[in-house]
């Protein structure tokens, strides 16, 4: 059966009123996950998973994947309105989405965030429809040597990120590095910089501490501002222009291509896809802008292409675990325990053994996606309008909506003190001008390096040649190199031109 008689087949069976209801369900409920701070895609599968059991498995899974990807769609609102991210993925939205809403286009930017993501996720499926068997044979062959260069890459990235000084955005991505070492040691299984603390065993948990350093610290810095303001001028907003403007659409246009291809593809690989993809995105639309300055401070390309990579990794990742059984997240854990609860056991055969489930489950992320655009855009004008809500009552509920999404993820107080701990750290930050992204992106990427690298040396023996003598891991560091290397040299080129003259009038 070819890919296109498969999806003509599942559409067939997905436009059945009941897997249509479980299609709308499973999106609605993504939707109010991802706009609740905190919850995220884990939280809320977790919660609904049980609920599944009782269901039939097509259904079950329909809800379950739609919950997934609806996620990714909600969790850009919040991080417009208010920085803080719904969910881990939506954090690179803060930088310029937030910015956007305070010169009053809260609207085209959460628009452009509806938009990017439906065009990312259908460009996800059907990548998922036509490229599987190939991609995850590709997959397959990195090693520990690749990986640890594809997030060497991501982090030498990350001195783009909220920064136009490669010093401070580097030195946060360390920082973001030496967090990530507390907890476990991956390899001999002791603990490190616990100081005794039990609840540090398992490491700092992203969720409180990405809520910490946006959130809380949005909070806490605008406590030093004008309290009798509203959230954003109301002033500065119009009802009349609910959607993106010409010119806001074409400078979108291309970012979310290549938000979308790029997510895609890093979806398919181990790791946290989506929300390495967003932070990988965003980079590269900083370095190829001709005014990387306009980045953090409302640029329509640091909100398209990162909202378009992380929908767009979502569909991606369905790769490895319809077509492998392999997890490659805490996300895809669920949907493939929520699969065996069902007796289904994704393997290479599943197209055969279950076409009309595999063909059923990828049209309707087909239909999830035309479900959440016409949910969203119609509720743009909706949710701008909170941006009208007065200081003294919206900011209170956002440490209310924090405090509740951090504690819900892992039921502990301790969590609790963590967001309120980088809250403060965040809000110093914010006053010394260092960037919290850099810091956010090593914490992800820091335990997937310490592994890699742990393994490539193992396997080598302790040689580290095998870093340059497999021809992709080299590859890759020389392109994160050369990424280190141009804007160093520029950077010491123009303070060379600024002093010449100065030398001449001596």
């Amino acid at each position: 059966m070819s890919a296109v008689d498969g999806v003509l087949m599942g559409l067939g069976n997905a436009i059945a009123p009941e897997n249509l209801l479980a299609v709308l369900v499973g999106v609605a409920l993504g939707t109010l996950v991802g706009i609740l701070p905190g919850i995220g895609p884990v939280g809320g599968l977790t919660i609904l998973l049980p609920f599944t059991f009782h269901m039939d498995l097509t259904q079950g899974i329909v809800v379950m994947a739609g919950i997934y990807y609806g996620t990714m769609y909600g969790g850009s609102t919040t991080s417009i309105l208010a920085a803080i991210p719904g969910e881990v993925a939506s954090t690179v939205t803060c930088l310029d989405g937030h910015q956007m809403a305070k010169r009053g286009r809260a609207s085209s930017a959460l628009a452009i965030a509806a938009i990017g993501s439906f065009v990312a996720g259908t460009i996800g499926v059907i990548g998922v429809t036509f490229l599987a068997p190939p991609l995850v044979s590709v997959a397959l062959a990195f090693g520990p040597a690749e990986y640890f260069a594809l997030a060497l890459l991501g982090l030498s990235m990350a001195s783009f990120l909220g920064s136009n000084s490669l010093v401070s955005g580097l030195a946060m991505a360390v920082v973001g590095l030496e967090l990530s070492t507390v907890g476990m040691d991956v390899i001999f299984g002791l603990p490190r910089f616990t100081f005794g603390m039990l609840e540090l065993g398992a490491g700092l948990d992203m969720v409180p501490v990405l809520m910490g350093l946006f959130g809380i610290a949005e909070v806490l810095e605008s406590l030093g501002e004008n309290q009798s303001r509203t959230v954003i001028k109301a002033n500065l907003f119009d009802f009349r222009r609910l959607w993106p403007s010409k010119k806001e659409m074409s400078a979108a246009y291309g970012p979310i291509a290549r938000g979308s291809l790029m997510g895609f593809f890093i979806g398919i690989l181990p790791g946290s896809g989506a929300v390495v993809s967003s932070f990988v995105s965003y980079a590269v639309e900083k370095r190829l802008s001709r005014t990387p300055e306009r980045f953090g401070q409302g640029a329509i390309e640091g909100l398209a292409g990162p909202e378009s990579a992380n929908n767009a990794a979502a569909a991606g990742a369905m790769i490895p675990l319809l077509t492998l059984g392999l997890p490659y997240s805490v996300v895809t854990a669920i949907l493939l325990s929520a699969m065996n609860v069902q007796g289904v056991y994704p393997s290479p055969l599943l197209m055969q053994r279950e076409p009309v489930f595999f063909w059923t489950v990828i049209a309707s992320m087909y239909i999830g996606n035309v479900m959440l655009l016409i949910l969203n855009l119609p509720l743009v004008g909706l949710w701008a309008s909170l941006l009208r809500t007065p200081f003294r009552v919206l900011f209170p509920l956002i440490l209310l909506f924090c405090m509740t999404g951090v504690y819900a993820t892992n039921n502990r107080l301790f969590d609790l003190w963590i967001m309120l701990g980088f809250g403060v750290i965040g809000y110093f930050m914010r006053k010394a001008d260092l960037p919290a992204a850099p810091l956010a992106l090593g914490l992800v990427l820091g335990p997937l390096m310490e592994k890699a690298l742990s393994q490539a040396m193992v396997l080598s023996e302790g040689n580290p040649m095998i870093f340059v003598t497999r021809p992709f891991s080299a590859t890759v560091l020389a392109l994160a190199t050369v990424v280190i290397a141009i804007p160093a040299f520029q950077a010491v080129t123009a303070r060379s031109v600024i002093s010449l003259p100065h030398e001449e009038v001596e």
